[in-house]
């Protein structure tokens, strides 16, 4: 069992909060704890708008509950008619995510005795610490990176989906070993949406560094279209290639061409590593996917509705290259304008 960044920052933050609880003199270092867990998150622009959100709702709450402990007392029946009013509160105000913490907040300051402000101020205080504790520990301690994340899962992925496409037209791989094979790319691909979801959240302070964000979200975005265009080459494959007629005497080109696309995905993220040679030309020849194009318009004009599931896997082949040309053409732009930057900004 591995254990994440994620986890260990979130012992060190509750760890931290019960210190600063005692240092502070809290009565009780359990509600700072408690809202340190829910502040931790995978990135610090996303834990900043989080302290912000929480902020916001956690005061609400705390004047809601201190004006129903005036009125109605801090019976159970107002407590949950509180809890009722904050949840749709933060729902109106599209703070979802604050929800659990602020309720915290609310039952903990209506449980202050006969709603005495201080005692309900020392609670707030509590919550307020548990924020900052695990803010300072998600910036200080193992800094969420997702730029270096997301490019390590992006290598992840085409390990998978290399291996299952160069063995599609083949068929040599075991059905429970692909099956395995198949979900843990999916898995990878659905992890790095996500990421890259982290990555579009980050913010630069730097006029500059602000436009070499906006193309690595470019070039980021055509990486995860790459990947899945291949991920759905595969599919197409596996539905059609097998059960088209005639399918046996375009294995080897098929193989061919799919290998020789699978290469060259994998030059173009060897050379945004900066491992190809400069102006190595990586590119498929064209010339050899004219006279594929050719042979297949000729096989299929005698017959179109007999061929026509050989159609889709060559268009879904095709359609691979053109994304994976368009992610090389976006690589050089990427790495043309960074060279350029190099003395302003670092690389």
């Amino acid at each position: 069992m591995t254990i994440g960044a994620r986890v260990m920052k979130t012992g060190l933050a509750v760890a931290l909060a019960v210190y600063i609880s005692g240092m502070i003199g809290f009565s009780s270092p359990i509600l700072a704890a408690v809202s340190s867990i829910f502040t931790i998150q995978p990135s610090i622009s996303r834990s900043w708008k989080q302290i912000l959100d929480q902020l916001q709702t956690n005061v609400l709450g705390a004047a809601i509950a201190l004006a129903a402990v005036r009125l109605f007392g801090n019976t159970p029946i107002s407590l949950g008619l509180v809890c009722i009013i904050v949840i749709l509160c933060c729902i109106r105000l599209r703070m979802e995510a604050t929800i659990g913490l602020t309720l915290v907040t609310v039952v903990a300051v209506m449980e202050a005795d006969g709603g005495s402000w201080l005692y309900a101020l020392e609670r707030f205080s509590m919550v307020l610490t548990g924020m900052g504790a695990a803010f300072l520990v998600n910036v200080l301690v193992f800094p969420p990176r997702p730029r270096k994340q997301f490019v390590r899962q992006v290598h992840d992925a085409f390990g998978q989906l290399s291996l299952l496409l160069r063995m599609a037209i083949s068929n040599e791989m075991k059905e429970d070993i692909h099956r395995q094979e198949k979900e843990k790319l999916h898995g990878t691909l659905r992890k790095l949406e996500e990421r890259y979801t982290l990555f579009e959240e980050e913010r630069s302070l730097l006029p500059g560094r602000k436009q070499a964000r906006i193309r690595q979200l470019l070039l980021s975005k055509q990486m995860i279209r790459a990947l899945q265009q291949g991920a759905d080459l595969l599919e197409v494959v596996e539905e059609h290639y097998f059960a088209a007629p005639g399918s046996r005497e375009w294995a080897q080109r098929f193989d061919q061409q799919i290998e020789e696309l699978t290469k060259y995905h994998e030059q173009i993220l060897l050379k945004l590593e900066g491992k190809m040679k400069a102006g190595a030309d990586i590119e498929p020849e064209e010339e050899r996917e004219a006279r594929l194009v050719k042979q297949l318009t000729d096989y299929f004009s005698d017959d179109l509705n007999e061929h026509k599931r050989l159609v889709f896997v060559a268009s879904s082949m095709f359609e691979y290259a053109y994304h994976l040309r368009r992610l090389d053409r976006l690589a050089e732009q990427v790495i043309e304008r960074e060279e350029q930057e190099t003395p302003v900004l670092g690389h």
